[in-house]
């Protein structure tokens, strides 16, 4: 069944490397992508997202990488696993979907099976990505050639969860190709897979699992906000409920990345397309979106009480990454606490030994400090959970602070009793 099979992965980032990797293991594979830097830093044995272990890049004879269309009109599968993020109105961006597309149209040829896995909403693949590739090549689709969705489930950072442990859905453009994307996916994938019955359905499925998490975070935040105004410990009573056998263990928090934080306006926004106003989806976002703004309030208010002068004062940020020990930088709202503090006049400093300088300039125009200073912050605040920060323990942290600083600690990462504020 899969003897002609070649596969090109397009876009090698978090998604399309790891895919790259284990096809790459089994059938011929071409790992591609725009970024000539990117395609270097591969074929010299360096992941920047840390996601595969270097002697893993290059070790099989079937993965080559690229970033010349030329080199991969040759294969008969297509993946493709671009980023799809949210404009500056919150409203889908599909540029690099539909760029992706109008390449793939001066390259597929007849009998080409084209899959997705960026997460986008109920219909798009087969409204928005197929007849871009019908206009640009003259194929039909269904006939001259085919299409899947299998959407993404990576958890970057996550060393246990893996591309080829974590189950996967897929579908196909008809119940001939659905066969052939599902077998093909459990050449690599040892936890097994899921047929959807449409393209429609697995689209669905994965802007509905973000969504939900979302959402449940949200609770957790406002119920954090209340019991903040209630002087009540939140993880204190999350533990107790916790004790229930089906109480769900979620934390408050900041809500970023490509998938939590970003998925849910790709469901709201298909469904105000067709007349219907999602307003618990929404009002979860607006709570989650604005969980920055607050904890800079509960920081200045903290402070006015403790006599900290505010204005001029030096904040101390660990972490800038949207999650614990990963080097993502997508979509932080760690940056929402940077750009409030700033609103006040404060100083910050920024300081996560998992983002490069360079990474951190050119995404949010932020630098970033070697090292935190001793006896110069009025504040530090826990943003990221990283092994680091937790390795340096209460007690160092406050080596950082002036007389009075205060430690925030959004992360649960100390007792009670080490710090001064928690979310």
């Amino acid at each position: 069944m899969f003897s002609e099979v070649k596969i090109c992965i397009i876009g090698l980032g978090y998604v399309g490397l790891p895919l790259a990797v284990e096809f790459g293991k089994i059938f011929p594979t071409i790992g591609f992508d725009i970024n000539t830097k990117r395609i270097e830093e591969l074929k010299s044995g360096h992941d920047r997202t840390l996601e595969v272990e270097s002697d893993k890049l290059n070790s099989s004879n079937h993965l080559n990488y690229t970033s010349n269309t030329a080199d991969i009109d040759s294969a008969n599968v297509y993946i493709v696993t671009v980023p799809t993020p949210i404009d500056e109105n919150k409203s889908p961006d599909l540029t690099p979907l539909v760029k992706a597309s109008e390449m793939l149209a001066g390259i597929v040829t007849k009998n080409d099976v084209i899959i997705y896995e960026s997460t986008v909403y109920p219909g798009a693949t087969e409204e928005v990505c197929i007849p871009i590739i019908e206009a640009g090549s003259s194929l039909k689709y269904n006939v001259d050639f085919f299409a899947g969705y299998s959407p993404e489930r990576i958890n970057p950072g996550d060393k246990e969860h893996r591309v080829t442990s974590i189950k996967k859905v897929t579908s196909g453009s008809n119940d001939k190709i659905a066969t052939f994307v599902d077998e093909l996916y459990k050449t690599i994938i040892t936890a097994g897979t899921h047929k959807a019955s449409s393209i429609r359905v697995a689209e669905a499925a994965k802007v509905i699992e973000n969504t939900q998490r979302d959402l449940n975070i949200a609770l957790i935040n406002e119920l954090a906000i209340i019991f903040n105004n209630l002087n009540i410990d939140t993880e204190e009573v999350l533990k107790a409920a916790g004790t229930k056998w089906n109480f769900l263990p979620f934390r408050p928090g900041l809500v970023g990345g490509h998938c939590i934080g970003v998925d849910p306006y790709y469901l709201t926004y298909k469904a105000q397309s067709i007349g219907y106003n999602p307003e618990i989806i929404l009002a979860g976002r607006r709570i989650n979106d604005g969980m920055g703004k607050y904890v800079v309030s509960v920081l200045i208010k903290a402070m006015i009480k403790k006599r900290v002068h505010v204005d001029n004062a030096n904040v101390l940020l660990l972490g800038i990454t949207f999650k614990e020990n990963c080097p993502d930088l997508r979509n932080t709202k760690v940056v929402d606490i940077v750009v409030e503090l700033k609103e006040y006049n404060v100083n910050v400093d920024i300081y996560d030994p998992w983002v490069s300088s360079e990474d951190a300039l050119n995404e949010y125009g932020l630098d970033l400090v070697d090292k935190p200073e001793n006896n110069k912050y009025d504040a530090v605040i826990i943003a990221v959970a990283h092994n680091e920060f937790i390795e340096i323990g209460a007690a160092g942290l406050r080596d950082f602070l002036r007389l009075d600083g205060l430690i925030y600690d959004l992360k649960y990462l100390f007792d009670r009793s080490e710090t001064d504020i928690r979310l």
